[in-house]
């Protein structure tokens, strides 16, 4: 099998210049390079540059994967909007001069203006046939980048997909503590269902940890919630917000207005006595071990129905070649004048079904007999 690696970046809040287009251009005579992305795959060969180095300078997100069982997602939140107090629990925290590769499954890097998420997974058991199609990175952007604005809006729940990814990795002990669990984990959005299949998550695991997930708020929003927050905002705050929308910066004023109403919202209830007590990986571990003989029992009953279905439908083809069996030993006789191999090998197996169809109408013959005689 050849070597396939696949490397795509994103700029999202920032288009490239054209200065640092020709940097890029420079690393890569190959790669599609545009105001907003930078895209090449590698059958042999690597990446002149370090992607961490990339996402910090000039990117907000990338996505990495090859054909071996490697992928890897990295996220560039503004420290301004982003309250990395969130990443609390959930991973961790390393400096950029002690970052090893594949050194955890979620991690967080701080530079000067950003922190760095970073996923991982990588296959060491090779059983994953999903990297060895080499068409597996394309499409994996623009399903994972709406993950970005979720985190800045404030939603914590693929940091918590991040935790189970360090689970799986083999990095937490059976009396680990889970971090804070977010609302709506039974409910994820498309994008959040994107980074569980993209970091391989046990199903059995995600099961067992939203167990206790309370449901978003209903009608998170109605007007209804967000006006009594709106009533305490100062005007200083609201001025700021006007700038930012008129300087053209409507996704930093959305984001930054979004992550005070949740710290408001999160302040209407202290202490949250409703919450539920965090977990340790073992009890989890029981819980999952429950998923996991449902969703067999439940595999299994699927499968059960589907092949009575299965024999149904071939009961019922089998019965219609027998209702027009002139019509079927004409068919085959067409075939066998053809002299074709192609056509004895139909006329073969045309003939297999007929015989397949009379012997299963002598079996119901014999076992309506047996009943009459009876």
């Amino acid at each position: 099998m050849s070597e396939y690696q696949y490397y795509e970046f994103a700029a999202v809040d920032r288009p490239l210049t054209g200065q640092q287009q020709a940097e890029l251009r420079s690393r890569s005579t190959r790669a599609t390079i545009t105001a907003s992305s930078f895209l090449n795959e590698y059958h042999w060969g690597d990446l002149k540059g370090d992607p961490l180095d990339w996402v910090d300078r000039y990117f907000d997100a990338h996505v990495y994967s090859a054909n071996w069982g490697s992928c890897r997602l990295l996220l560039r939140l503004p420290r301004a909007i982003f309250d990395a107090r969130s990443l609390r629990g959930y991973t961790g925290r390393s400096a950029r001069a002690t970052r090893s590769q594949f050194a955890k499954a979620f991690d967080a890097i701080d530079t000067d203006e950003h922190c760095l998420l970073d996923w991982w997974f990588n296959d060491d058991s090779g059983e994953h046939l999903r990297f060895t199609e080499e068409a597996d990175g394309a499409g994996w952007m623009a399903r994972l980048l709406p993950i970005r604005d979720e985190l800045l809006r404030g939603d914590t729940r693929p940091l918590y997909l991040g935790w189970l990814a360090r689970l799986g990795n083999g990095e937490l002990r059976d009396d680990d503590r889970e971090p804070t669990l977010p609302d709506g984990l039974k409910t994820l959005t498309p994008a959040q269902g994107a980074l569980a299949e993209f970091l391989m998550l046990d199903p059995d695991w995600l099961a067992a940890a939203a167990e206790t997930s309370a449901p978003l708020a209903a009608g998170s929003n109605d007007n209804d919630r967000l006006d009594p927050w709106l009533l305490e905002l100062t005007e200083d705050e609201m001025r700021a917000a006007l700038r930012m929308l008129l300087q053209g910066r409507s996704q930093d004023a959305e984001r930054t207005l979004r992550r005070r109403f949740v710290a408001w919202q999160q302040a209407q209830v202290p202490n949250c006595a409703t919450r539920a007590e965090p977990r340790c990986v073992s009890e989890i571990a029981a819980r999952a071990s429950f998923h996991r003989d449902v969703r067999k029992q439940r595999e299994c009953k699927a499968r059960e129905v589907a092949e009575t279905r299965r024999k149904a439908e071939r009961a019922a083809y089998l019965k219609s070649l027998l209702e027009d069996a002139d019509r079927a030993w004409s068919a085959i006789d067409s075939k066998l004048q053809r002299g074709s191999g192609s056509s004895y090998d139909q006329a073969f197996r045309a003939l297999l079904e007929l015989a397949e169809a009379y012997a299963g109408a002598k079996k119901a013959r014999r076992h309506f007999d047996a009943g009459w005689d009876a």
